[in-house]
């Protein structure tokens, strides 16, 4: 794998490994949001093989580059490989390393009860990711973590956009928002444009 593959040819690369691995599968299923889908997209699948994991940070590293971000981060559990893998080859690309940090559901009760874990440094610029964006739930709530704490959201990004609204949540609200592949309705999964 090297630095020049084109994102576009990344991008089929990590459809053709999500379906190998058994992260993209057909059928009818009850998702998150309530709603149904003819098709299921598990992305801790994908990211956590050796594969998917490698090409899902090479495909991301130039997207968050290009926003500017300091560090990267999104919900735990989605997005903790992806967020490792990033910061993975931004410490191998020779440019800046990007810290990764997780964003838990609720403040911890214990300990230091943080609700961010991981080294951020105060007021970054940061870019926020998940594996698959349905109506922006866990991505909302990560956006708003951050916020709160201080930091710049300058990208919300994910690898599969099920073009259910939360895409457009973020783009309406002024946030770059990225998406390495897209799907419709009916299960149909191409490279995000």
């Amino acid at each position: 794998m090297t630095q020049t593959t084109a994102p576009r040819q990344l991008a089929e690369r990590i459809k053709a490994v999500a379906l190998e691995v058994g992260a993209l599968t057909f059928g009818d299923y009850v998702l998150a949001s309530g709603q149904r889908s003819a098709y299921y997209f598990d992305g801790r699948m994908l990211t956590l093989s050796a594969r998917g994991a490698a090409l899902v940070g090479e495909a991301l590293l130039p997207v968050v580059r290009v926003s500017g971000a300091e560090a990267i981060g999104g919900p735990t559990l989605g997005a903790d490989p992806m967020v490792t893998a990033v910061s993975l080859f931004s410490a191998q690309d020779g440019g800046a390393a990007l810290d990764a940090f997780i964003v838990r559901k609720g403040e911890k009760d214990h300990g230091t009860g943080k609700l961010i874990e991981g080294p951020l440094a105060r007021e970054s610029k940061v870019a926020i990711v998940d594996d698959a964006c349905s109506t922006g739930g866990s991505l909302i709530h990560a956006v708003g973590a951050a916020e709160a704490a201080g930091h710049e959201v300058v990208l919300v990004a994910c690898i599969l956009d099920r073009n259910q609204g939360g895409g457009d949540y973020f783009r309406n609200r002024g946030y770059a928002f990225a998406a390495l592949l897209t799907a419709d309705a009916e299960g149909n999964i191409t490279v995000a444009d």
